[in-house]
């Protein structure tokens, strides 16, 4: 009987996506946004999905959906929008309204008890402030007798060729649970996955132009000062090495945020994906060897969405999608670890 997810906050789909490749069956999807709606719906098009604020969304809302999986073991996942807690947000905490989701999310795992929880979001959601909702969620799974471990890990360390920090939590009401080790990296016997594993098989493009045959293979135009500022970087170089005529008014007696304009590297993992992933100005976007950043396509792979999972909107929108999203190769391990420690429990 395989696990039902509901996933709230699902954005695009990389949770939904990981964990149907681990074997979980994604069941009811949740997110306010439209152009993460129509994505999720067209690459899950026979699961259910609510469009629309969690705030204004009842318990009451998803019961006939919780009903029909008949007595099937659940997973409700809530990975929040991350922005509230993240060191780019300008907002301080406590004066942000999305501080508040997680505690929306927790009216739906109080009502339904669902046999296993899964967050994901940004290290600083551990930060003490005088509204944080971890605590009392946390607190809640405790005394709803759940079993629970929860710290911060490298995306990098589970197979996604991209260097990225974030802070889970898993839970369990079956048994002692504990975060799945690393798969790749120091310690195993697995390198991890490069850029070029990653990207390397796209066909080359040009800036402004979108391949005819690989869907959302599109990269951004880019104007002739930028033109001639990729022109001038060396394969997986950056900025250090324009001519002078090239340089930003700001970067000049300023030396940080160096990636900023910069190449991937082939043979590394890529730096943090953004919402902004696919602008030059925005970080190392630049695709390593051609004169643009990378695209759409490129930046999902990136993410571990695989080739045939197609984002709609606008570039812009869809950019922000795969920024948002859970990567899916890191969902995929703990889905596998969700579907060990539920069998192990059913053996004994």
């Amino acid at each position: 009987m395989p696990i039902k997810v509901f996933d709230f906050f699902s954005g695009c789909g990389g949770t939904s996506r990981g964990f149907q490749q681990a074997g979980l069956e994604p069941t009811l999807a949740l997110d306010f946004d439209p152009d993460a709606a129509n994505t999720f719906r067209h690459n899950f098009p026979n699961v259910d999905f609510l469009e629309g604020d969690i705030r204004a969304i009842s318990e009451n809302d998803i019961a006939g959906h919780v009903t029909a999986v008949g007595q099937a073991p659940k997973l409700f996942c809530g990975c929040a929008p991350c922005q509230p807690f993240s060191k780019q947000n300008t907002v301080r905490p406590e004066n942000d309204s999305r501080i508040t989701l997680l505690s929306e999310f927790q009216r739906f795992v109080e009502r339904y008890n669902p046999e296993f929880v899964f967050l994901e979001n940004v290290p600083g959601i551990r930060k003490s402030t005088k509204v944080n909702p971890l605590t009392d969620f946390q607190k809640t799974l405790a005394r709803m007798g759940y079993h629970t471990d929860s710290g911060i890990i490298a995306a990098q360390d589970y197979g996604v060729p991209q260097r990225r920090r974030r802070w889970v939590l898993i839970g369990s009401r079956l048994g002692e649970v504990s975060i799945p080790k690393a798969t790749h990296g120091e310690g195993t016997s697995n390198p991890l996955v490069t850029v070029r594993e990653a990207i390397g098989h796209f066909p080359e493009i040009a800036a402004g132009m979108e391949h005819p045959d690989i869907p959302n293979h599109r990269a951004a135009k880019l104007n002739a000062i930028n033109m001639k500022r990729m022109e001038h970087t060396p394969p997986e170089r950056g900025r250090e090495c324009w001519p002078e005529n090239l340089h930003l008014e700001c970067h000049k007696d300023y030396a940080g945020h160096s990636d900023v304009y910069g190449r991937m590297r082939w043979a590394e993992v890529s730096t943090g994906l953004t919402t902004r992933c696919i602008s030059l100005s925005n970080g190392r976007f630049g695709h390593p060897e051609q004169n643009r950043a990378i695209s759409v396509r490129e930046a999902a792979a990136i993410q571990t969405f695989p080739d045939d999972f197609v984002f709609t909107g606008s570039l812009n929108a869809q950019a922000k999608q795969i920024g948002n999203a859970v990567p899916v190769q890191m969902a995929r391990v703990f889905g596998d670890y969700f579907i060990e420690h539920y069998y192990q429990h059913l053996r004994e």
